[in-house]
């Protein structure tokens, strides 16, 4: 028998239909029946490609004793993160109050009107001897203390509330104003954190983090790191370790393209096995910006192979990406991607198969599950290429296994780093054809994912109309991404970049109208005329799996006022600006995204006029160069003079039809 999620859109509310748990879906009906039937809330949150999600599905919510508690004692949630982050932000903050970390899945008991008390991650139905808490048992725990001391719960929910309103600008304000200098502390910390053996910003588990190496390479062209003792060359030293141990490790599928979510060990071997959009989508853009400053054919055959997984696995019909690949098949993680030596023999033969074997680290102990094997890549780049047509037909082979299951909502967020990461991928490896997907993607998403009055929706799904209101992540990614496009559009169509502008304007002005703090620097996550979760409308300066809307925001004003010469922009950057001197100082682990924005203005962001100029060579010559943040511009106004001209900041350099020229001003070369 089906529980209310049986119509709901999202495929993770689905996958809990069947539960016996009675659950609702987030919303008016939920909350009524807590107040109604005096019964605490229990909101349960994650996401369809989540391990650890299906895990305790598995063992609690389809478990007819279980489900009785939880329907006996509690108003049952669920809710899936990708659709709703405003409710899962305020929910993981405040499980982290409690428990000092959190994950997915989470869950949350709460007041009738959402205000949380208690919460934490995944348990256990048994005692596992793990130290945590079985699951029937908290249940019955809870349930007697809401009870007999409800009071004492409704003090705890409201200090909670307190707490989280409190630190949208405990951290934020009462500093100093800002000093570039802080870019140069912030990457002597991130690079005194890396791991120089294995690669990577920390133990296992190991996360991809392309906004702390986005930062240090937005730094790396700074005449200050220049200046700085040996920083540029650490830079180079970090970027360098950490792309090639990502993309020779297990966290890359290295037969069919694409990354892995994270790495469970220090060595990038066994990764977390879901793919997830974002991630490609941010490491596009830091590999290909690493490329240009550090040119690896190891790095241009991953960015062509996840390019390739995304077009093939991830694209629809209808236009847009997809979200997510998940961890498990057969009811086992990873199980679609692992390999024994004998079924590598048997598709390849011996003699290819134990070559195979040998580079990519395939053994009969195997260094997974059940004696399998998740390839790694231990040969040297040559032997990878000569070995192509064996990973082709593995993949044939791979495709005939059952496949994880793929959650085909589009998110509006995540579709927008993915028409950054490609337009920037596009331009650095000189690849038209990329470009034009980001902005195929860019003008569906402009059709399909708003609303009659201009407004972003959060997500849609197959066959129907996008739905959800949009968040400050969908607005502020896609303005951002809007301008990166709009920084290369003139390469394939000249005089396109004007459209694209306009429309990152557009979103701009929404995003300032309807997220801003009017007291405060910075922005909210939710709308001024959304209802927040728990009551505590959040602002959020820290990336975690995505970058900060806020950090987004800053490259959004920054871009704009070098592109309009329009003094408001300024306005509005060195207003988000004052928000971040206390966060680069105490945690610049957690601002990547912000200081690669303040980095990039305080070199200054450049504009390249072209008037009566081939696109061309400008282009082949600029992209292998260096990652700057530059705007090119085909113009036909008759005030600009014939050539290429460059403008950083309020100077524009005299005109020159040599392209040479113009790098040469730009990087500042010499010339001879």
């Amino acid at each position: 028998m089906s529980n209310r999620l049986e119509k709901e859109s999202s495929l993770y509310l689905r996958q809990h239909a069947e539960n016996p748990v009675n659950w609702y879906p987030w919303g008016e009906e939920a909350f009524a029946a807590s107040r109604e039937q005096d019964k605490p809330l229990l909101v349960s949150i994650g996401y369809s490609a989540c391990h650890w999600c299906h895990v305790m599905a598995h063992e609690s919510f389809e478990d007819s004793y279980v489900a009785d508690i939880m329907n006996n004692h509690f108003i049952c949630v669920k809710v899936d993160r990708e659709e709703r982050p405003d409710i899962d932000h305020v929910y993981v903050e405040a499980v982290q109050m409690f428990n000092q970390s959190a994950g997915w899945p989470l869950n949350i008991f709460c007041l009738p009107d959402g205000e949380p008390f208690w919460g934490g991650t995944y348990f256990p139905p048994e005692d596992k001897g793990q130290g945590i808490v079985p699951w029937p048992q908290l249940l019955m725990r809870i349930a007697d203390h809401y009870k007999r001391t409800k009071d004492e719960m409704v003090e705890n929910a409201e200090n909670v509330v307190k707490n989280l309103v409190h630190a949208n600008d405990a951290q934020s304000s009462g500093g100093d104003e800002w000093n570039h200098g802080l870019l140069l502390e912030a990457a002597r910390v991130l690079c005194g954190s890396h791991d120089d053996e294995h690669g990577g910003f920390t133990p296992a588990p190991k996360f991809p983090s392309p906004m702390k190496m986005d930062f240090l390479l937005a730094l790396r062209e700074s005449h200050a790191c220049s200046q700085t003792s040996g920083l540029g060359e650490r830079i180079d030293a970090v970027a360098h370790k950490t792309l090639t141990a990502m993309g020779r490790g297990g966290l890359f599928d290295q037969v069919g393209g694409g990354f892995a979510r994270y790495s469970v060990d220090a060595e990038w071997k066994i990764p977390h096995f879901e793919k997830m959009l974002y991630d490609n989508a941010l490491l596009l853009a830091t590999y290909a910006r690493t490329m240009r400053r550090q040119p690896d054919p190891l790095f241009a055959a991953v960015v062509e192979e996840t390019v390739a997984w995304l077009r093939q696995d991830m694209l629809s019909p209808e236009g847009g990406f997809y979200s997510s690949r998940d961890a498990d098949s057969e009811g086992e993680e990873g199980k679609h991607y692992a390999w024994t030596p004998k079924q590598v023999k048997e598709i390849l033969g011996e003699e290819d198969g134990a070559t195979f074997c040998e580079a990519y680290d395939v053994t009969t102990e195997g260094n997974f599950d059940n004696g399998a094997s998740n390839p790694v890549l231990t040969a040297d780049f040559e032997q990878r290429q000569v070995l192509a047509p064996l990973r082709t037909k593995l993949l044939e082979a791979r495709s005939e296994r059952p496949a994880p299951s793929r959650d085909e909502k589009q998110v509006t967020a995540w579709n927008a780093l993915l028409i950054r990461g490609l337009a920037e991928a596009g331009f650095a490896f000189g690849r038209k054809e990329w470009l034009t997907l980001a902005r195929e993607t860019a003008d569906w998403a402009w059709d399909n994912l708003r609303h009659e009055d201009g407004t972003l929706h959060a997500v849609r799904y197959p066959g129907k109309n996008a739905a959800g209101p949009g968040f400050l992540d969908d607005y502020a990614f896609l303005a951002e991404a809007i301008l990166t496009l709009a920084s290369f559009v003139d390469w394939i169509e000249p005089g396109a970049s004007s459209t694209y502008q306009a429309r990152a304007i557009e979103l701009a002005e929404i995003a300032l109208a309807r997220f801003r703090d009017p007291k405060l620097p910075g922005f909210f996550f939710t709308a001024d005329d959304q209802e927040a979760p728990a009551q505590a409308r959040k602002k959020l300066w820290y990336d975690n799996a995505l970058p900060s809307g806020n950090s987004s925001l800053l490259r959004v004003f920054a871009s704009l006022h070098q592109l309009t010469g329009e003094q408001r922009w300024f306005r509005e950057f060195s207003e988000a600006r004052a928000a971040y001197p206390n966060l680069a100082r105490r945690v610049p682990q957690g601002i990547g995204h912000a200081l690669a924005a303040l980095a990039e203005q305080a070199i200054g962001i450049t504009v390249i006029k072209i008037k009566d100029c081939p696109v061309e060579p400008l282009v082949e010559t600029l992209r292998k160069k260096p990652y700057r943040l530059v705007h090119l511009r085909v113009t036909e106004d008759a005030e600009q003079p014939t050539g290429y001209q460059l403008c950083v900041g309020t100077e524009c350099k005299q005109p020159s039809e040599d392209v040479l020229e113009i790098t040469r001003l730009l990087y500042g070369e010499e010339e001879g």
